[in-house]
């Protein structure tokens, strides 16, 4: 090099410098020395080092990626219409349920001061035609039961029990007469309904082995038995029951009033999963319903696996809210806490959790968003619904022990909103059919032969 370039070349050099800023360096690192390390490293090492540094002076924590569980963007197959509800939905969450989730489920407590608030939503009975209700696709109704299970699960359980099972039961099963009486109330939210199929001695079994009878005596049926994990019961107007004929050993079903005599509902306590939903333990004895308040259309337990199969996709959904919350918690979390001097988000152990997690919930949004367009088409059957209820419930147990983990001892706090996402995802797994019982459904399908015991 020719020592007229040597001086051009370091006048330029001088030009692009900020001395004072080089002073300012050279008061806290020693410069000769950084320049003889610089000079030893090679081409590689300088352009890895010189993405670093701009990383760091352009990216600050105000510039991070947002915490978004949506990874493949499904939010944006929705119409413009259906976004504006589904944020409608997370709004309200986060204002006015988030706030007080914890210290209700602590408590064991409803918070019974959402309901007014709830009404404004209008979203209760979402996929119903007529009698008030919003008559929009079944997505919808998942995406609605997504974004309430995202901050809490037994808030959606409420909802998904009083929407879904209970107005359901009704509007599958019930007489016009029925449907008019009780759904225009039940949508407002003025009346609270509770789905009772559960009993103490049968839980899997109750296609055909219900011990809760029904026996009609004149124009008035006598029922008998208990119903238990019966959700809402506590305080609902009307409660779904299913009760097996004495005479045509049928599954029929029923509504009973909490005013009717010989009905009583205990509430469950020391539950360690969904503990702000109030299940009860309902006991009838010699409860004498008349015929007008037994369900029309609700003749055989297919009747009730009608209920079942179109609810059952709403608890899949539920769990792919529960596992987005999870994750979303402790993505956050990851990023704000710090050891060695660094976010543990940084670390390679950590971002893989992350990912692990991220890929389970982006399998399960995509199947389940499937599943509710083959709803709206009409081409769901019972083992499409069990696939997602099997599936979705396995992954979100994965999702939230992982969540946990990363989570270190913070993840036993409520404060950070995991452990209970962690208790929480043990009921999805067992309720509305367990692994086992979904697992023969799908099973009977590929297969052609059923493994029930019959």
């Amino acid at each position: 090099m020719s020592v007229f370039k040597k001086v051009r070349d370091t006048f330029s050099l001088l030009r692009s410098v900020d001395m004072e800023q080089l002073a300012k360096i050279n008061q806290q690192i020693d410069l000769s020395e950084a320049m003889k390390t610089l000079g030893a490293l090679d081409e590689r090492q300088l352009k890895g080092l010189m993405k670093m540094l701009k990383t760091k002076r352009k990216k600050g924590k105000s510039d991070l990626p947002p915490i978004d569980g949506d990874f493949y963007d499904l939010d944006l197959k929705l119409t413009e219409e259906q976004r504006k509800l589904q944020m409608d939905v997370r709004n309200f969450m986060e204002d006015e349920v988030r706030p007080l989730v914890n210290d209700h489920w602590n408590r064991a407590e409803f918070p019974f001061e959402i309901i007014e608030k709830f009404k404004k939503l209008n979203i209760t009975g979402v996929p119903y035609e007529g009698y008030g209700c919003p008559n929009l696709p079944f997505l919808m109704e998942g995406i609605i039961a997504q974004e309430i299970a995202r901050v809490d699960v037994s808030i959606s359980t409420f909802f998904g029990v009083h929407s879904g099972l209970a107005m359901g039961s009704i509007y599958l099963c019930g007489s016009e007469e029925q449907k008019q009486e009780w759904l225009p109330e039940m949508q407002k939210l003025e009346k609270i309904g509770a789905f009772g199929l559960t009993e103490p001695n049968v839980g899997s079994g109750v296609a055909g082995g219900l011990e809760t009878t029904c026996k009609l005596d004149g124009e008035n049926w006598i029922l008998n038995g208990q119903k238990k994990w019966i959700g809402n019961a506590t305080f609902a107007d009307v409660i779904v029951i299913w009760a097996r004929d004495e005479d045509s050993n049928q599954v029929k079903g029923f509504l009973v009033r909490k005013e009717n005599p010989g009905f009583k509902a205990e509430k469950m306590k020391d539950k360690m999963a969904l503990r702000i939903v109030q299940n009860a333990l309902i006991t009838l004895e010699n409860c004498k319903i008349p015929e007008s308040d037994r369900l029309q259309k609700a003749n055989s337990f297919k009747d009730t696996a009608k209920v079942l199969r179109m609810t059952r996709a709403g608890v899949a959904w539920q769990a792919v809210g529960c596992a987005r919350g999870a994750y979303e918690s402790a993505l956050k979390y990851t990023r704000k806490r710090e050891q060695f001097g660094r976010p543990i988000a940084s670390y390679q152990l950590i971002q893989d959790h992350l990912v692990e997690m991220l890929s389970n919930l982006t399998a399960m949004q995509t199947l389940v968003f499937r599943l509710s367009e083959m709803q709206d088409a009409g081409l769901l059957s019972d083992e499409h619904a069990s696939l997602a209820k099997v599936f979705c419930s396995m992954r979100t147990r994965d999702v939230v022990s992982r969540a946990r983990e990363v989570m270190g001892g913070n993840g036993i706090l409520l404060e950070y909103d995991v452990a209970r996402f962690v208790a929480d995802a043990e009921a999805i797994y067992s309720y509305e059919g367990t692994k086992e019982i979904n697992s023969l459904i799908v099973g009977r399908a590929i297969t052609g032969h059923s493994a029930f015991v019959s």
